[in-house]
């Protein structure tokens, strides 16, 4: 098996990117606002690195993994994300419209803000994520295990959990109009300040009020 390049550090741009043999580790870099729009990194691995503002749209990024990043304003949308890691990133604002992110993994990571909304997430594990005042419009979760997840604020319009379980999560203020809940285990989620009139999307799922 052929070793994969490896970058230590520097600027890079959409030319010194594809200038790379791929698949490529890529340490400390800078790659902020660069144009990657559908470019295939399928099975690159970026650690520490600078992605503020990056444009992934439409790009191939199959098995990538993203470790330690610092990625606020980036643009995924339409991208495809499959097999991904996303582990201790700052993902803040960042735009994931639309993307398929079927049996990716985010962990420890920030999404304040962002917006998945109908993105495709068959499969996907997330994991002590801060997802607070993010877009999630659409977004299927059935059967998910969720561990960790702050979903205060966040609008969760439309959203399938059904059968989902919600372990240290919150969905405190968040916006569920429309969201399903059968079957899901809401035991370890925090309902606070969700309004009565909501109490209805939780028929058939297991609460408990502490």
């Amino acid at each position: 098996m052929q070793a994969m390049t490896v970058v230590e550090g520097g600027v890079l741009g959409r030319a010194e990117v594809m200038a790379l043999v791929g698949p490529a580790v890529l340490r400390g870099c800078d790659l902020e606002g660069a144009d990657l729009a559908g470019v295939d990194l399928s099975g690159w691995r970026f650690e520490r690195c600078s992605l503020k503002a990056v444009n992934f749209i439409g790009a191939v990024l199959e098995g990538v993994a993203f470790v330690g990043c610092r990625a606020g304003f980036a643009r995924f949308a339409a991208a495809r994300l499959g097999e991904a890691v996303l582990q201790g990133c700052d993902f803040n604002n960042a735009g994931f419209e639309g993307a398929v992110l079927t049996g990716a993994r985010i962990e420890g990571c920030k999404l304040t803000g962002a917006d998945l909304a109908k993105a495709g997430t068959l499969g996907l594990v997330l994991v002590d994520t801060l997802l607070a005042d993010a877009r999630l419009r659409g977004v299927v979760l059935r059967r998910a295990m969720l561990e960790g997840v702050d979903f205060s604020g966040a609008d969760l319009a439309g959203c399938d959990f059904r059968e989902a379980v919600f372990e240290r999560c919150s969905l405190r203020e968040a916006h569920v109009s429309g969201a399903r809940f059968e079957g899901a285990d809401l035991r370890g989620a925090d309902l606070g300040g969700l309004k009565i009139a909501d109490a209805g999307k939780f028929r058939g799922a297991v609460v408990s009020r502490k």
